[in-house]
């Protein structure tokens, strides 16, 4: 069995006890009530607090819990309402389209799948909830890049990884590629990131018009494609897909 790491245990404990306090405590409140030596409780606390997870107040010098805590739960109950949000549009879409579906959203440089439908049919599928995807190739990725300022930014001035003679990788192209997703509503790519796959997304706006994530589905080119080009229908299926759960999530209509 794999051992705990106990400054990180005694770090948890402390954001537990200050969670629990209807004031600010000292450090000697806190190095007693966890059992820790002064120095032990200090160095541990300074650390949180360069994070962002510990305030001091300057006039007591007792500790509270910081705002980067505050925005960690804010992302994380974001998080699962867009996924509640999206369970049945997804399961809908997934069986008018006949491919999978993904959820996503802009997570550490990359695309986080958050949810996952299977493809509607009898074939072996892996699970791929947690898995990253590239900001530059995909169809999530382009979309979360052409709405969202942070992970435009972050496309931008990350190393664009050629996965296939088709991914674009240099600014001016994939910049052209962001306009045209805007101008259309989505984003598809087309053997991009993996050589006979293809895929097509659309951007999922809040009840404050922001963009919080993005639904797509993927396939293989001859599904989601017809004659070299990618199918309305589809495109179609997708975008009334990313409006629907926009529209549970207060966005209104776009």
């Amino acid at each position: 069995m794999a051992r705990n790491i106990q400054s990180l245990e005694r770090a948890a404990a402390m954001l537990r006890l200050l969670a629990g306090g209807e004031r600010r405590l000292g450090l000697s409140d806190i190095a007693s009530s966890l059992g820790l030596a002064k120095g032990t409780a200090h160095g541990i606390l300074r650390t949180l607090q360069q994070e962002g997870f510990v305030e001091q107040d300057d006039a007591s010098g007792r500790y509270q819990l910081g705002a980067e805590l505050l925005r960690l739960g804010t992302t994380y109950l974001d998080v699962h309402e867009l996924r509640a949000r999206a369970l049945v549009w997804a399961d809908d879409l997934a069986r008018s389209s006949g491919e999978s579906v993904y959820l996503g959203v802009l997570h550490q440089q990359g695309v986080l799948i958050v949810h996952h439908v299977f493809r509607p049919d009898d074939s072996r599928q892996v699970l791929e909830i947690g898995a990253m995807q590239p900001l530059h190739s995909t169809a999530l990725g382009k979309v979360l890049s052409a709405y969202d300022p942070v992970a435009h930014s972050e496309a931008v001035e990350a190393e664009r990884k050629a996965f296939t003679d088709r991914t674009v990788c240099g600014v001016e192209d994939f910049e052209r590629i962001l306009d045209l997703t805007r101008a259309r509503g989505y984003a598809a790519d087309v053997e991009e990131t993996w050589e006979g796959v293809a895929s097509i997304a659309a951007p999922i706006h809040d009840r404050r018009r922001m963009p919080v994530g993005a639904v797509g589905i993927t396939g293989a080119v001859e599904r989601v494609c017809r004659e070299g080009e990618l199918r309305p229908e589809l495109i179609a299926a997708v975008r009334d897909c990313a409006r629907a759960v926009s529209r549970d999530l207060g966005a209104g209509r776009f």
